[in-house]
């Protein structure tokens, strides 16, 4: 039995002191085999349509300044968001991108990247950048200050976007199944119809937010080039 509601997100299980849940993580590594990276089997052909469609997204988001396999990155950051969001709709599996540890990690490594490659080898761009075309005179130290505020949050609404969308669905699907042990056959039946659909509109909410914090990413990429 659970001691509180968000305990379902505490990764508590220490063997040896080693967090074994954050394992869930990587544990994808372990069902992919050998013969899917040589064979072109339909699992191979579905991930190589899926990351065509990305490239393509991308590289106009990036633009011609982009560097060659620059998508690269943005699709290996798409499939490893999208993976651990539906590894965390299976029972009894860690949800790793429900915490910030995860997120915040993710985000604030991209965000701190882009900074430092934009400032450095983009140092006009980046001022120029915080004053939109058109601007009044009298407007520039706001819009300047609002900029700097706008850039610097980011990376935290990246990461709480993210927790906060695979926190909430969990919660939810925690909170109806405690109340199905004291209802009738009648009304258990509705509820798991319910969480079945609870469940297919979480599926499409891992596809959604890993999409959406790739998109992101990428866009805060194009504007340091």
């Amino acid at each position: 039995m659970m001691n509180n509601l968000f305990s379902i997100f505490d990764p508590s299980t220490n063997i040896l002191n080693l967090p074994l849940n954050w394992i869930s993580t990587f544990i994808g590594l372990m069902f992919i085999p050998y013969s899917f990276w040589f064979i072109p089997n339909r699992h191979f052909i579905l991930w190589n349509f899926i990351s065509n469609k990305l490239h393509n997204e991308f590289k106009t988001l990036l633009g011609k300044n982009s560097f060659k396999g620059s998508t690269f990155i943005f699709i290996s950051l798409f499939f490893f968001v999208l993976f651990n969001n539906f590894l965390g709709l299976f029972p009894y599996i860690f949800t790793s991108t429900s915490h910030l540890n995860i997120s915040l990690s993710i985000s604030l490594t991209l965000w701190l990247s882009f900074m430092i490659y934009g400032w450095i080898n983009n140092t006009q761009h980046m001022f120029i950048h915080m004053i939109p075309q058109g601007t009044p005179t009298i407007l520039m130290p706001f819009m300047v200050l609002i900029e700097t505020i706008s850039n610097i949050i980011r990376p935290g609404t990246l990461a709480v976007r993210l927790t906060a969308n695979m926190i909430a669905g969990h919660l939810l699907l925690t909170l109806l199944s405690s109340t199905g042990t004291n209802m009738s056959n009648y009304l258990l039946i509705i509820l798991i119809f319910v969480q079945i659909l609870l469940l297919i509109l979480e599926s499409a909410v891992a596809v959604i937010q890993a999409y959406v914090i790739t998109i992101l990413s990428t866009l805060y990429s194009s504007e340091t080039n």
